[in-house]
């Protein structure tokens, strides 16, 4: 089936185009061209922006700000944005991440979005045309979100607690049995006092382990000051079963792969 491709200048006209039936955004290209090579006939015609502001990346002091349009490449190489490369590098291989986008990124489903779990760890809030909203809200109802996502925010500490970590049976880009990302602050006694946790396969769309933060505040990263943080990974969770690994396997190896990430 041909599908029809629609280019704007401008993120308000591609929003007004969107409203039509059978219309889906074009970012990168690597979930809607997918589905559509994959039979979706409910797709008839694409809609892209070329706003210049969908492409830049924007760093003032710990304060960032990434467009939608930016591709995982993009930020792996970008010097300011060192602690991020990683998780930018966990998407695909150099073929896809020259393609995948920090928007699409945010609509991958399960087990896919390795970088939207990262977002979530850094607390970032989610551009779209007219407002912003917490990663967390945007997250929860994104199915029923019609407006084009602009931007991401967040603040990044060079030398902070960012952490991130991607298990996979395939290596260096097989897809994600999990994938794990904090962000920890210590007090001046090595104590935690902030944490925030990501979880990537855990559900059918990244999520907070909450139990794990409220268990590492006020305790030290040592393998018996994470212990209760490591009991409580799993709570609240509920994860994909696909070919790559079983809804019990995931739980059962979550503790052992954040125990690792908070030990490292």
């Amino acid at each position: 089936m041909a599908l029809a491709l629609q280019t704007f200048s401008t993120v308000k006209d591609a929003n007004a185009a969107l409203k039509s039936a059978g219309t889906r955004y074009l970012g990168g290209g690597t979930l809607v061209l997918r589905a559509a090579n994959e039979g979706d006939v409910s797709v008839s015609s694409l809609i892209r922006a070329t706003e210049p502001s969908l492409s830049a990346i924007t760093v003032s002091g710990s304060d960032v700000r990434i467009g939608a349009s930016v591709t995982m490449a993009a930020i792996a190489r970008h010097p300011d944005l060192a602690p991020l490369a990683h998780a930018a590098r966990a998407v695909g291989g150099p073929a896809i991440r020259n393609m995948a986008t920090v928007g699409g990124n945010l609509f991958a489903p399960a087990p896919y979005g390795d970088f939207t779990v990262a977002l979530l760890a850094l607390d970032a809030t989610v551009s779209i045309d007219g407002g912003e909203m917490p990663i967390e809200t945007f997250l929860a109802e994104r199915e029923s979100n019609h407006a084009i996502v602009t931007a991401v925010g967040f603040t990044l500490q060079v030398d902070g607690g960012f952490r991130f970590l991607k298990v996979s049976r395939v290596k260096p880009k097989g897809v994600s049995v999990l994938s794990i990302a904090a962000m920890l602050e210590q007090a001046p006694d090595g104590t935690v006092s902030s944490a925030r946790i990501g979880l990537g396969c855990m559900a059918d769309r990244p999520m907070r382990a909450k139990a794990a933060e409220k268990a590492l505040l006020g305790r030290k990263l040592t393998s018996s000051g994470i212990a209760p943080a490591l009991a409580a990974a799993g709570d609240g969770s509920a994860p994909i079963t696909d070919p790559i690994a079983s809804a019990w396997y995931r739980n059962e190896v979550l503790p052992v792969h954040l125990g690792r990430l908070l030990l490292a």
